[in-house]
């Protein structure tokens, strides 16, 4: 990138709005200046210009919520950047997933993600809140709380519950069923942080294979 077509301010800094490639998500708002662009094309970290600080910074140096560099893209004005990354943990310091959680008539809801998968994402996305931002009388904080064996627990009870609804060949049954442990596998993915989109890269590695293509040896 010729950083020279950029429009950079009277302070030498550019806005930066940073989406996630896993499912389009808009997650937070910077700045940069030529150092720090340079340093996340150089180290495929997203760097940025704390302008309270007035020093360049990793994103997740301290936290471990670092931003892997995809792509980097510039508007027509040459005077915004937009970062394509691939987040790992939360994007911001709230904790929240994207810093935009907050609708502007006050209703506390995340900016939209693009995904044929959106009712599973927005679970999860429930689910890392319940995780990182522990609720009293939250179902899925008081698993956290409890440890994976709990966790396992659940998702063991809910398959044998599934088996039981499939060999009663109770359609309505079976779909509770699965729901439930679809959810509670949410939950195990999340405790490992697995991301949804994981599941269907893997999916998708294997669509219209064998198991002798795809499969482990």
């Amino acid at each position: 990138m010729d950083l020279d077509k950029l429009k950079f301010n009277s302070e030498g800094l550019i806005p930066v709005i940073v989406q996630n490639i896993e499912d389009g998500q808009v997650l937070m708002f910077a700045y940069g200046n030529r150092q720090s662009i340079d340093l996340t094309i150089e180290t495929k970290q997203a760097h940025y210009w704390s302008r309270s600080r007035n020093e360049i910074w990793m994103k997740g140096e301290e936290s471990g919520n670092t931003q892997e560099l995809i792509d980097i893209y510039y508007d027509c004005d040459s005077d915004v950047l937009l970062y394509v990354v691939k987040q790992t943990g939360v994007a911001c310091h709230t904790k929240n997933k994207t810093c935009f959680y907050r609708k502007l008539d006050g209703a506390e809801k995340s900016s939209p993600i693009f995904n044929s998968h959106s009712m599973i994402n927005d679970v999860y996305e429930v689910i890392e809140n319940r995780k990182n931002n522990i609720k009293e009388g939250s179902y899925v904080s008081g698993l956290f709380n409890k440890g994976i064996d709990k966790i396992l627990k659940k998702i063991g009870e809910e398959a044998g519950e599934t088996v039981i609804a499939a060999k009663n060949r109770d359609k309505d049954e079976l779909i509770y069923e699965i729901t439930d442990l679809w959810f509670h596998s949410l939950i195990a993915m999340s405790y490992f942080d697995i991301k949804p989109d994981e599941i269907d890269r893997e999916l998708k590695k294997r669509f219209g294979k064998s198991k002798k293509d795809y499969g482990r040896n």
